[in-house]
């Protein structure tokens, strides 16, 4: 399990890191929001450890990054004690709230709270089932994650959501209207290009040459499919 820990401050980031190792897991450490994104962007992170003041992007802005992509488990810390910042913590999607000073304790045991209830509540079907792998892609349902050659994919909420229909549905073309429907769940209109700038932007990611793709494929006069290469898993 790898854990990022953001904080500005040297010496917490060092006793959570050592904490951390001791109990078995990967420590990767920021010392801002901006580095903090950094890594969860290149790297699989499985929970995050976030202080809420930070130079260049604070915690609560980091958080509200992470929920536009991600569904990890997100801890905050703040020496803050006004109840209006817990609350915007946690209205952020924030999934727990230690106030500083802290015990290192009792951070470690919600640590292994928070990953249990995120992982180990899991059947060993339902582990299985969490991943869908298609050619050099794959997703984490579990994590709301997506990943080319075991590297993040960096996508918008509404991407995502789009791609994973496509991946849990291969080789099936489907019109414009269906995707809308399917993924937006609003009522969809003949000349909404919304659909294309999305399939647009997932091919940018995903693709090694958007124009000539390889996965995501356009059926003249009917709309998209998730192209099968043969190399499914």
């Amino acid at each position: 399990m790898n854990i990022l820990i953001a904080d500005d401050e040297r010496d917490i980031r060092n006793l959570i890191k050592i904490s951390l190792e001791e109990n078995g897991y990967t420590a990767l450490t920021a010392q801002d929001g901006r580095e903090a994104w950094d890594i969860l962007t290149t790297r699989e992170v499985h929970l995050a450890i976030l202080d809420v003041m930070m130079p260049v992007m604070d915690g609560f802005n980091l958080l509200r990054k992470i929920r536009e992509h991600s569904t990890i488990p997100v801890i905050v810390l703040t020496a803050r004690t006004d109840d209006m910042d817990k609350v915007l913590g946690l209205g952020l999607g924030a999934d727990d709230y230690l106030g500083k000073p802290f015990s290192i304790a009792e951070l470690m045991a919600r640590v292994g709270a928070q990953l249990r209830r995120s992982n180990e509540y899991l059947s060993p079907k339902e582990k299985e089932s969490a991943v869908i792998a298609y050619g050099d892609l794959s997703i984490d349902k579990a994590a709301c994650c997506a990943f080319k050659n075991g590297a993040p994919i960096e996508l918008g909420a509404k991407e995502y959501r789009l791609l994973l229909h496509f991946m849990e549905h291969p080789g099936r073309v489907f019109t414009k209207r269906q995707l809308y429907e399917a993924v937006w769940g609003g009522a969809f209109y003949v000349d909404d290009n919304t659909v294309m700038v999305h399939i647009s932007r997932i091919r940018s990611r995903i693709e090694e040459d958007p124009q000539n793709p390889r996965y995501l494929k356009t059926i003249r006069g009917i709309g998209y499919k998730l192209h099968d290469t043969g190399e499914k898993s």
